[in-house]
């Protein structure tokens, strides 16, 4: 049986897709509206020119206006957000959006982040959601439910044990086969913001009450490992799987949280080949039992590669599009057949194809078909909180040869850059914005790599953060003035 016939087509397309190329032809002839709904058009930035009719919906005009598929719709300055789904679901509740929606065809609606709110909201506007339920993907995100997965598939995880633990005593006592030196998980959350590193009870009285109230927890083994992150899509004719990416990770000069994300590289030199190799094959049937479960579509999972062994060991998924995705999307290997999302919005579409994935997922594994790009997400890191007066517009910039930023040109594509001298930004806080700890200011895409072979942010990389940086100006906020408009970023809450 096949899938509900979400796209509505001009032609009558029977004859089943067999190839990459008749999947383009499809997506070139696409006529429904496809929406991505959320803070700003990061994630997905580029897929318009591979799919006509995709649209952004966003919170966050981070092109002035200036973009031709971006509807922003004026924004309340006292609204204030706590979660990706209540960014979305305050979109399709807004009469700018509805009417913008009702203007068009029926279409489809894509998500980064969705609860049962949501499809609510998109039912009522007559959205489709290409996606699996809100329920399933809430279920999968759930680190402990990773495990389990992990397990019946054959994709391991680090020396672990899924516990409630109740003191330091308590955990000791469970943990005593995994040593002292423990790294402690909650089942929900950015690692970045949930995950524990306790060797000490004076470490665990930081964190008791997160960890306690956390209920079963993923309590692991700490090991000397690099974190490494790799995207996928699992349909109808296997897993699509991308290339082995490096995660950047917890540096001061981009983000204030120890273990958050902060960007990725793509390099065909980023690892050894028998590890990618090994990444990519881990990946390929954690994704074939996704699908026992139900499940399909673009996930992504996060590997740590162990420094002393070499080993490859499971770290998280995540059931969705990911930060990541800016790189997966936009590869060398992604223009010579198709992002890896249309794999995703073909599985979904309803119409018939049989694509050899293993002939795909070979052209994919070629580290010739694999150039080098790097993103680094750059917050706002100061412990206080200002005004942003002014900030760079979104665009191709360089760095002069005072380590001063200068705009290029205007471009709404990071595929146009030209050389490693420049640099795509695009501006997620802007002027009137709050700046405060953790906020973030925007992302910088450039090709080659910006960490060194020894895993550290190279001096390219800090010349751009610092010229970036000194692109922004703020005046402290006055408690008495109005607030400007924003987005709150508690917890594990990342706009992008």
């Amino acid at each position: 049986m096949h899938a509900e016939p979400w796209v509505q087509r001009s032609r009558k397309e029977l004859v089943m897709l067999t190839s990459v190329a008749d999947a383009r032809l499809f997506f070139h002839r696409n006529e429904q509206p496809i929406y991505f709904i959320g803070a700003s058009p990061f994630n997905l930035l580029g897929i318009d020119t591979w799919v006509s009719n995709f649209k952004f919906i966003n919170l966050i005009d981070c092109f002035d206006g200036r973009h031709p598929n971006v509807f922003v719709p004026p924004r309340d300055a006292a609204q204030e957000f706590e979660s990706m789904e209540e960014i979305n679901n305050h979109l399709l509740a807004n009469k700018d959006v509805l009417d913008f929606i009702r203007s068009k065809k029926r279409g489809q609606g894509v998500f980064l982040m969705f609860d049962e709110q949501t499809e609510q909201l998109a039912k009522a506007a007559k959205l489709k959601i290409p996606f699996p339920k809100a329920r399933l993907r809430n279920k999968l995100d759930d680190k402990i439910e990773t495990v389990k997965i992990g397990e019946r598939a054959g994709v391991p995880s680090v020396q672990n044990i899924l516990a409630r633990v109740s003191s330091y005593e308590d955990l000791c006592k469970k943990a005593q086969h995994l040593g002292t030196d423990l790294v402690i998980q909650t089942a929900f959350g950015d690692s970045g913001h949930t995950t524990f590193f306790v060797s000490s009870k004076s470490t665990w009285d930081k964190h008791a009450d997160e960890i306690v109230s956390g209920g079963k927890v993923k309590i692991m083994k700490r090991i000397k490992c690099r974190q490494a992150a790799i995207e996928a899509c699992t349909t109808r004719c296997g897993t699509v799987v991308g290339p082995l990416m490096t995660e950047i990770v917890g540096f001061k000069e981009l983000t204030p949280y120890r273990g958050g994300w902060a960007g990725n590289e793509i390099s065909p030199d980023a690892f050894p080949l028998e590890i990618s190799e090994q990444a990519r094959d881990l990946t390929f049937k954690f994704g074939e039992e996704l699908r026992k479960t139900g499940y399909r579509g673009y996930f992504e999972l996060d590997f740590l590669i162990d420094e002393v062994t070499g080993e490859v060991w499971l770290g998280e998924l995540n059931p969705r599009v990911t930060g990541a995705s800016a790189m997966t999307n936009i590869a060398s290997f992604a223009f010579a057949d198709m992002p890896l999302f249309l794999f995703h919005l073909l599985e979904f579409s309803g119409q018939d194809f049989d694509i050899d994935i293993a002939e795909v997922n070979q052209r994919w594994s070629n580290p010739e078909n694999i150039d080098t790009w790097s993103q680094l997400v750059i917050k706002y890191t100061k412990d206080d909180v200002g005004v942003i007066e002014d900030a760079p517009e979104s665009g191709i910039y360089r760095v002069d040869a005072n380590g001063k930023l200068q705009l290029d040109r205007f471009d709404l594509r990071r595929s146009n850059l030209d050389n490693a001298t420049e640099g795509f930004f695009l501006r997620i806080a802007g002027k009137d914005d709050y700046c405060y700890e953790g906020a973030d200011l925007g992302i910088l895409i450039t090709k080659g790599r910006l960490m060194s072979k020894n895993h550290k942010l190279t001096k390219r990389a800090k010349d751009w953060v610092n010229a970036i940086r000194s692109g922004y100006s703020a005046r402290p906020f006055a408690p008495f003035e109005d607030s400007p408009a924003q987005i709150l970023e508690p917890g594990a809450f990342k706009i992008i």
